[in-house]
């Protein structure tokens, strides 16, 4: 009796519910590791639009978050001195190989869904200003720099740049966490403080964005009225020329937040869409065309 006793005890413990700081509880496990990145791609190619996304975020947070140099003193060890003995020379090589390995700024999450890519953030990278890095450059110079990441699943050529014709999307997710109304409103609160807390003396107009994908729970009007309370009083809301944007991304179980600017100005942050709006100011039609 007290070995069962003793484990539906301690099967009770497991099942008790946790808490965060502010005594509101905590739901779930989730399979998407936010903060990061969502990104659409060709069906089939998700493996190879994850390698390209590696390369392009790993060369964009190069710049915005250049890496500490090393120790001047960690290549020196690594290399044997011919005067030393080969007990040290192992000894360098041991402890070369207990040294940390260096942590990847970026993971792809396994979504086990066509067309959608998601890859999580360390710090110190931010998605919000990896994304508008990106989205500055593709304005700039006209090119996407990506070649298998797209928005429909339609037949696409490919252009000599490197990009294909169609619609491509990035949409940053600075929090993230399950799909329970609670869970939400908690996380809002504390992300939507940076940009509409007590200390902010300006007042903004912002508009909800959602989408919804893979998910049939929770309805866009739920989430648009319980997200709208967690923004303080003296914002408001503004659907034709909103200054902020509060992007809600669901997919599955996983809900994702970010607050951005100039998504309508940036296409709804579709880069070939500011690629093609470019190429028209410059040459008066669109390099990229839809093949149906």
């Amino acid at each position: 009796m007290s070995k069962r006793s003793s484990s539906s005890q301690g099967g009770n413990d497991r099942r008790k519910k946790k808490y965060r700081a502010d005594g509101t509880p905590v739901w779930g496990k989730r399979y998407i590791d936010g903060p990061g990145v969502w990104v659409t791609c060709v069906k089939g190619k998700e493996k190879q639009a994850v390698g390209e996304l590696y390369e392009l975020f790993n060369s964009l947070a190069a710049d915005l978050w250049p890496e500490a140099e090393k120790d001047k003193g960690s290549d020196s060890d690594s290399e044997p001195d011919e005067e030393s003995s080969i007990e040290a020379q192992i000894a360098n090589e041991v402890s070369a190989m207990k040294r940390p390995k260096k942590e990847q700024r970026f993971t792809n999450c396994q979504t086990n869904t066509p067309c959608v890519v998601f890859i999580s953030c360390k710090p110190p990278v931010d998605p919000v200003k990896l994304v508008m890095k990106h989205l500055e450059n593709v304005q700039g110079t006209g090119f996407t720099h990506t070649r298998w990441v797209m928005l429909h699943r339609c037949s696409i050529a490919l252009e000599p740049h490197g990009f294909f014709r169609h619609s491509l999307r990035f949409t940053p997710v600075s929090v993230a966490c399950v799909t329970n109304l609670p869970e939400i409103q908690a996380m809002c609160r504390n992300a939507f403080e940076p940009f509409f807390g007590s200390q902010i003396e300006e007042k903004f107009k912002y508009k909800i964005e959602i989408r919804i994908r893979n998910h049939t729970t929770l309805t866009r009007t739920a989430l648009i009225e319980a997200i709208a309370k967690c923004v303080p009083e003296g914002h408001t809301v503004d659907l034709n020329d909103p200054e902020l944007f509060i992007l809600v991304d669901v997919f599955k179980s996983i809900c994702g937040v970010s607050v951005v600017r100039d998504y309508h100005k940036l296409q709804k942050f579709n880069v070939v869409e500011i690629a093609n709006a470019r190429s028209a100011a410059e040459n008066g039609t669109p390099s990229v065309q839809r093949i149906d």
